[in-house]
């Protein structure tokens, strides 16, 4: 059996649709779940027990696990779900997996989801080219889908064909009386399979024929078994490769769960051997560890007590493993994707409560615009094409998760509105609501400076040293508001950097107004400037002013609340 360069080219390319798949489906999530999704999504995880039900729910009717821990990471990933959220559902996709091993034990065959994909794609193809934004994103989610899955296939097709030549896998059998040293490597070559043939489900398959061929006994197969657990987790690790820090940290809380469950079996194997092999002979076969014929059911059945035993043990330990999965991986500073911090868990025992959470979001939020500005402030000075394009990105990504945060906290504000409160507390909302309103405008604000950044690079419109200085001042000016607007939030006494809002907002109204003059006085001398280049200027300064003015409504309507 050979495997050439252009069967190497189809396993990147296979990989690449999955990939593809993967992305796509997340960034169509993005623009059409909104809360709908994300409140059945809260439902089924709103305790960690519903979590892994869930989990066993979906695995065990698409028959993959490494299908289900994909579409958790694009979860993850466009900010439906939080990283214990998808730890309940990872355990439960761990159990639900086992369903495909009895299927293959008792009725020999495979369910298959991958004969969909191409009919779903026909069905949906008309909502990809849809003039409608919504019918659209619902069909690159469907696309995604089916993607997903002929990626999947592809793997599968495009390595070298181990399951339809298990004879090559024969000389196995020499490697299986060597004690302990047999164990570990029948674990590492069922990781090695799973990560190769990308799911555990067709590694149990392949595990099952190597065991009717008594090639295998009962204890190496569950070694190998033990091994396809740590190998599937690979998949959602490569899922992750192309998504954000909270994806990245679920792919490795997979990993973590699976890692340790390998571990305490490793200390348990005989005695858990012999328990399932005294429940098989008790219902009436021959011993696994002397009958062929009884290794599959006693395989399956090794395979579900495992699963099973592993989410008792280690649900508790939810909260620990979220902790080492965020330690292992920490944000990158190219990885800056905003989501709720303080009020995705629902409204507290009180309004006040509540009304204080809302009050910590809000900063937050106050600080992702702050982000948004300082990477706006460094297209003006980037030169790399392609550096300024990931800033583009960038920004766009945070606006789109700035309307997103906006339309949350407005819906926890008026959940709290509904509840007895206060005189004050109803002043404070009305307040946070005009707050986030303004914080939103400013994210707008800094996206419009982008995308006229983005015009003056296509046109290649110059700017002299002076007008660059001219700019810079602006935004020096702007920066020093938005400072002083996260300062103002975040005191009880915003008074004195009232003082400071309305000084700053002066300077840039002035600023703004000297530089409007000296433009439309500069126009006509083509020496100075080009025409386009004018245009370009001018709606940077404008714009910063717009955004100035925003930063300043903040502070007014916090400072409002203080005096009432």
């Amino acid at each position: 059996m050979s495997f050439g360069f252009i069967d190497f080219l189809e396993l990147i390319g296979s990989l690449g649709v999955f990939l593809f798949g993967m992305k796509l489906m997340s960034e169509a999530l993005q623009k059409v779940a909104g809360s709908k999704l994300r409140n059945i999504l809260a439902a089924m995880t709103s305790s960690r027990i519903r979590g892994v039900f869930a989990g066993l729910l979906i695995t065990a009717i698409i028959q993959s696990s490494s299908a289900t821990t994909v579409m958790l990471v694009s979860f993850v990933n466009a900010g439906l779900l939080n990283l214990l959220e998808s730890i309940g559902i990872i355990m439960g996709a761990n159990i639900g997996t086992t369903v495909t091993a009895w299927i293959i034990s008792i009725l020999g065959f495979k369910v298959q989801m991958s004969f969909l994909s191409l009919p779903l794609i026909g069905i949906t193809m008309p909502l990809f080219f849809s003039k409608d934004e919504k019918k659209r994103s619902l069909g690159e989610i469907a696309m995604g889908f089916a993607m997903i899955f002929i990626g999947l296939e592809y793997l599968k097709s495009s390595v070298p064909d181990i399951r339809s030549n298990p004879d090559i896998l024969s000389f196995l059998s020499d490697y299986t009386d060597l004690g302990l040293g047999s164990f570990f490597i029948f674990l590492a070559i069922g990781t090695l399979l799973t990560v190769i043939i990308q799911s555990s489900s067709a590694t149990m398959a392949l595990t099952l024929v190597m065991c009717s061929n008594g090639w295998i006994g009962f204890e190496t197969a569950a070694a190998m078994v033990l091994g396809e657990n740590i190998g599937t987790t690979i998949t959602a690790n490569i899922a992750a490769t192309v998504a954000n820090t909270s994806a990245k940290q679920t792919a490795r809380a997979h990993f973590i769960f699976n890692v340790f469950g390998v571990m305490w079996m490793t200390l348990m194997f005989p005695l858990v051997l012999k328990a399932v092999d005294f429940i098989v002979t008790r219902g009436g076969a021959e011993s696994a560890f002397v009958s062929v014929h009884s290794v599959p059911i006693a395989l399956s059945l090794f395979h579900t007590v495992f699963n099973i035993t592993n989410v008792l043990l280690m649900l508790p330990f939810a909260k620990l493993i979220a902790k080492t999965a965020v330690k292992l991986v920490k944000p990158s500073e190219d990885d800056e994707e905003f989501h709720l911090q303080y009020i995705n868990t629902g409204l507290l025992a009180t309004a006040e409560l509540s009304l204080l959470q809302s009050k910590k979001e809000i900063i937050a939020y106050s600080k992702h615009v702050k982000k948004m500005f300082a990477i706006v402030r460094n297209q003006l000075t980037e030169t790399n094409p392609k550096k300024f394009g990931k800033q583009q990105d960038k920004i766009k990504k945070h606006e789109e998760a700035s309307d997103r945060t906006e339309i949350e906290i407005a819906k926890y504000l008026t959940e709290i509105s509904s509840n007895h409160l206060s005189i004050r507390g109803s002043r404070n909302i009305k307040a946070y609501l005009n707050i986030i309103d303004n914080i939103e405008s400013i994210s707008d604000s800094i996206f419009n400076l982008s995308r006229t950044f983005k015009r003056k690079a296509k046109e290649k419109a110059w700017f002299s040293p002076e007008i660059r200085e001219n700019i810079i001042d602006m935004f020096d000016l702007v920066e020093k508001a938005i400072d002083n607007m996260g300062n103002t939030l975040k005191i009880e006494s915003a008074q004195a950097n009232m003082v400071k809002a309305d000084e700053l907002e002066t300077k840039i109204n002035k600023f703004r107004n000297k530089l409007r003059k000296d433009h439309l006085s500069k126009i006509e001398d083509q020496n100075e400037y080009t025409y386009f280049a004018g245009v370009i200027y001018s709606d940077l300064f404008a714009e910063s002013e717009k955004l100035a003015d925003y930063v300043y409504n903040v502070c007014e309507s916090y400072c409002e609340i203080k005096e009432n």
